[in-house]
């Protein structure tokens, strides 16, 4: 079969037809709107882009708490910091009071996380938090933190530099307690000077390790008061076997990384120290009570101590469709994590009897779906097809994007390559464009200029040498909607001749793939595309880890990390990038590393090291009418981690 001829374009599945024609019932009923950071500088608080003021710079005197609070506890002006960190809300100051419903998943969302950094609502700038103040040594050898004055964990202890030490020399640094340490944090020396005044030490410059500490801030601050008790080095085998037996825990590292990094909700673990606005009190496997803390410490420009919100009920819903009916009913008061874009038109369809809006967020994905051959694979024909750049962009130009956005999106994602967000420093437009044009006839001449011709006229290419060419995408099924995305991309393929099978396997099997360099292609979503991430995580554009997310280049990453002693020597052009990306992480010019990135990055469209489909996409945010103070359109990701940006701590609920 010649295919010189244009293909016609493949016909959709009757799933996708009947999403059109819901579609199209309900355009009356909602609309998205596109979106840009410029829109939200205009209507969010200007403060939220800069350090936060404090009370005694506003001139605030006087301090206010939520009636609720015991009467037991010490005065507030005991509670609060020396100088409390001042919130401006978005709207209006809120009142106390209310117990938020939520699904367990979306408790990160109402309190995020406390740390010594936050991330700006430019989503590029690091502000300080816990940190009163920072700064780097001229080499960017020495980074000296600074902490406030008077801070608290939620049961009264001092927050102090001892938190500190003990989060990173006696856990992180520690292989009894973190095997494989991160690289950021390889040769990280902590001392500190006094009780309030932390040194970290690294052994080549790492003016980025600040981002790190405000993405993952539960990684650098354990309250040692509580967590020491349960660590071989402050408490003798014995007693350490008997609390660990008690509460049902086999070692003492792993019931430290279930209850103090990924915190877990466990019963025993009730009333555990937290420098969030909200504290443990009740954790039941069905649903769990999480209650102010009386120490936050943070106020509104009144003098109102936060969080306004009294309480947090988390329920655990395992099942999506469970939550997204629950959601859509107004059962819950925020909803997030678990709300597919899919399922727009019916959370819409609740805003008119079920007392919710649906706000539409844009995710911060640089790309819903990021489609990976292996280079490495251990099949000589598959590498060399791979590694054919003919290959990789007669792919990319198969894919009708735009269909894909209309059918998967409502025509609100941004068809693209696999790049950072457009409000990146490290954006060009030509990364997102390169080879993401639908263009069937160069995608059959760069197919046929190869050699793949259709031998035995079933309409579907083979090797030149006539053997059989079938392509087998491995995928788990989670957090973007990968499925549909690549039932079309497969017949996309398959209108220029190329026979790809797809399978779907679970979280478990997909990292142990991944990591074995068995897979011959996977596809992935592609976060780590703000200023906040790319830069010390380009790992969708550099071979330099093993991960579950990660399958183009096992040998190569291998000989990367261990300084070429396993793996694979990679091509001259991959070895470029490795470079470049170390020097992206070491420099002390904000400018060259802008240079260094952007080459990392036109690399990756000039030669589809990825392929893209979607990026940018519209994800739902269901708020019940009596939350107020959340921004309508918001960016949504792990970069900045969802909702910290929008300061949680000042939502109310409405009486």
């Amino acid at each position: 079969m010649s295919f010189s001829k244009k293909a016609k374009s493949p016909t959709q599945p009757r799933a996708f037809c009947n999403r059109r024609r819901l579609l199209a019932l309900l355009t009356p009923v909602f609309a998205i709107q596109s979106m840009g950071l410029t829109a939200f500088e205009s209507v969010w608080p200007k403060e939220w882009f800069e350090p936060a003021m404090t009370a005694s710079q506003l001139g605030i005197k006087r301090f206010y708490e939520s009636p609720v609070l015991s009467p037991d506890l010490p005065l507030i002006t005991q509670r609060l910091p020396n100088d409390p960190v001042v919130i401006v809300p978005l709207d209006s100051i809120g009142s106390y009071g209310g117990t938020a419903r939520i699904i367990a998943e979306d408790l990160g969302m109402l309190f995020g996380r406390e740390g010594l950094f936050i991330i700006s609502a430019d989503h590029k700038t690091i502000l300080p938090n816990l940190a009163k103040s920072w700064h780097y040594s001229e080499d960017g050898r020495t980074l000296t933190v600074n902490l406030r004055e008077g801070l608290k964990w939620s049961d009264g202890h001092s927050l102090t530099a001892d938190d500190f030490l003990f989060a990173t020399n006696d856990l992180l640094l520690n292989t009894q307690f973190l095997p494989n340490t991160p690289s950021l944090m390889r040769g990280l020396t902590l001392q500190a000077k006094d009780a309030l005044t932390l040194v970290y030490g690294f052994p080549e410059p790492r003016p980025l390790f600040i981002n790190f500490m405000a993405q993952s801030p539960e990684l650098f601050m354990m309250p040692k008061h509580y967590f020491a008790a349960y660590h071989p080095r402050y408490t003798t085998p014995d007693t350490l076997k008997q609390r660990l037996d008690k509460i049902g825990f086999l070692n003492w590292s792993t019931f430290i990384t279930n209850t103090g990094l990924q915190q877990r909700r466990i019963p025993e673990l009730a009333n555990q120290p937290s420098m969030g606005a909200f504290v443990p009190v009740s954790l039941t496997p069905s649903v769990s009570r999480y209650e102010r803390n009386p120490y936050y410490f943070k106020i509104d420009p009144h003098g109102q101590q936060l969080p306004y919100i009294d309480a947090i009920d988390a329920e655990d819903v395992r099942d999506n469709a469970v939550a997204v009916a629950k959601a859509s009913t107004g059962q819950l008061d925020f909803a997030g994590i678990r709300m597919p874009t899919q399922d727009i038109p019916l959370l819409k369809l609740g805003e008119s009897n079920s007392g919710i809006k649906v706000n539409i967020w844009r995710r911060l994905h640089g790309n819903d779906v990021v489609i990976q051959a292996n280079f490495n694979h251990a099949n000589a024909k598959l590498r060399s097809l791979f590694w054919d750049i003919r290959f990789r962009r007669a792919l990319s130009l198969a894919i009708n994007r735009d269909e894909m956005n209309e059918i998967i999106y409502f025509g609100r994602g941004v068809p693209r390559q696999v790049t950072v967000i457009p409000e990146s420093d490290y954006f060009e437009p030509y990364f997102a464009t390169a080879y993401a044009n639908f263009d069937l006839a160069a995608a059959h001449k760069l197919l046929d200029d190869m050699g793949l011709k259709d031998v035995d006229g079933d309409g579907l290419r083979e090797y030149p040498d006539g053997s059989r060419l079938t392509l087998t995408v491995e995928f788990v099924a989670t957090e973007t909607p990968k499925q549909i995305s690549m039932e079309l991309v497969i017949s996309y393929w398959k209108a220029v001749g190329i026979d790809v099978r797809l399978k779907q396997i679970d979280r478990g099997l997909q990292y142990a793939r991944a990591i074995a360099g068995k897979m011959e292609m996977t596809v992935w979503h592609a976060d780590r595309t703000t200023d906040i991430l790319f830069p010390i995580s380009p790992d969708f554009w550099v071979p330099r880890k093993l991960a579950a997310s990660l399958s183009m280049w096992n040998q190569w990453s291998l000989w990367y990390m261990s300084n070429g002693h396993q793996g694979e020597k990679p091509p001259a052009e991959i070895r470029d990038l490795q470079a470049w990306a170390d020097q992206l992480a070491t420099s002390m010019d904000p400018a060259q590393r802008v240079r260094l990135g952007k080459k990392i990055l036109g690399s990756n469209a000039d030669n589809v090291w990825t392929i893209g489909t979607i990026g940018l996409a519209p994800h739902p945010v269901v708020i019940s009418d009596r939350l107020k103070n959340v921004v309508e359109r918001g960016l949504w990701g792990w970069d900045t981690r969802w909702t910290s940006p929008y300061h949680p701590a000042t939502w109310f609920l409405a009486k």
